[in-house]
C-alpha cells in the first residue's frame, strides 16, 4: 500500500513462509480484500485476526490481520538500484548536510566528469546541496559525503528500514516484526 495506513483500512501483515515479513520498509501489507482473496485461493495461512468481520449472504469471516505465505519466496540477493533504495541506504538524509528535506540524489563524481549512475557513485542529497555542488568534484566543492557510497545488501536496507516504522502498526503484528533483533536483558 502506498497510502498512509489507518486502523480503518484493516491491512494484513504479510509474512513469508518462515514467518518473517516479506519486507520491512515498506512494510509488506495487503488490503483486507487481497488477504481474503489469497485465503480463498489457498495461498496463505491466517496467523492472526482482527475483531472485525465481513459477511455476505452465505459467508462470514473475521478479517485476517497477519497472514503467512504457504510457499516460501526467496529474498532477492541484491537490492534493486532505485531512488528509494538509495534514500533508504542513506537513511533519508542528505549526505552533505544531514537535512531530511527536499531529497534528490547526487553523483559524487559528476556525470560531466565521467561519473556513472551506480551504487558506488550516487548519494542522497538535498536540492540546495546538490545545486551548490553542481558539476564540481567533492574536493573542489569542499563537500565530502558523510558516508562513502556503496552497494548495500538486502540486510542493510532491512536494518535501515527498521529506523522508520510505519504510521500504523496493529498490536497483533508486533510479535512478527523485529523478532530477530537482540533482546534487552
Amino acid at each position: 500500500m502506498t497510502a498512509t495506513l489507518s486502523p480503518g483500512a484493516w491491512p494484513a501483515l504479510v509474512l513469508n513462509a518462515d514467518y518473517r515479513p516479506l519486507s520491512y520498509y515498506p512494510l509488506s501489507v495487503w488490503a483486507w480484500q487481497d488477504a481474503i482473496k489469497a485465503v480463498f485461493l489457498d495461498r496463505v495461512n491466517i496467523v492472526e485476526y482482527y475483531e472485525r468481520q465481513v459477511s455476505s449472504a452465505t459467508f462470514q469471516m473475521r478479517l485476517p490481520s497477519v497472514v503467512s505465505l504457504k510457499a516460501f519466496i526467496r529474498p532477492a540477493r541484491q537490492p534493486a538500484f532505485t531512488r528509494f533504495n538509495v534514500f533508504l541506504r542513506d537513511r533519508f538524509t542528505c549526505q552533505y548536510c544531514d537535512s531530511r528535506e527536499d531529497l534528490t540524489f547526487d553523483h559524487v563524481i559528476p556525470r560531466s566528469r565521467g561519473g556513472q549512475t551506480t551504487w558506488e557513485n550516487v548519494v542522497a542529497a538535498c536540492s540546495p546541496c546538490n545545486l551548490k555542488k553542481g558539476s564540481m568534484m567533492p574536493a573542489e566543492a569542499r563537500m565530502i559525503p558523510r558516508q562513502k557510497p556503496y552497494q548495500p545488501a538486502v540486510f542493510d536496507l532491512h536494518q535501515n528500514g527498521r529506523h522508520f516504522p510505519p504510521n500504523y502498526l496493529h498490536d497483533s503484528w508486533v510479535d512478527y516484526l523485529y523478532w530477530d533483533t537482540e533482546l534487552d536483558p
